[in-house]
């Protein structure tokens, strides 16, 4: 199962330059890395990135992540990936642009 994380450019730059990091200011504050599934991404971007352009949204593959991500109750009591480990450019499947169209994310298509 593929998961999804949505980072600002600086973010993303500083991910690859390092190798990991422990994400966004928001993932650093909570004490672990925000992750959406592909049904959750979308409301991910309007609620905490509306307006945000230069947005990269990543993919990763869940299992591969190992016992560090954990499903906990979020947002509607719905499950939420949250990766108690750095962020990690090597577990990155690929990157991908979330251009504004509108004032609205354009997402590609996302596998579940």
């Amino acid at each position: 199962m593929l998961i999804y994380k949505i980072l600002r450019a600086p973010e993303w730059a500083d991910l690859q330059a390092k190798g990991q990091i422990a994400g966004a200011p928001v993932d650093i504050a909570d004490g672990f890395v925000h992750f959406s599934t592909a049904d959750q991404a979308m409301e991910t971007a309007a609620k905490h990135f509306a307006g945000v352009e230069g947005l990269l949204l990543l993919a990763l593959e869940a299992e591969a992540l190992g016992a560090a991500l954990k499903w906990e109750v979020s947002r509607g009591g719905a499950l939420f990936p949250h990766l108690y480990a750095p962020l990690r450019l090597e577990d990155v499947l690929w990157s991908k642009p979330l251009p504004m169209v509108d004032g609205q994310h354009v997402f590609p298509d996302l596998e579940v």
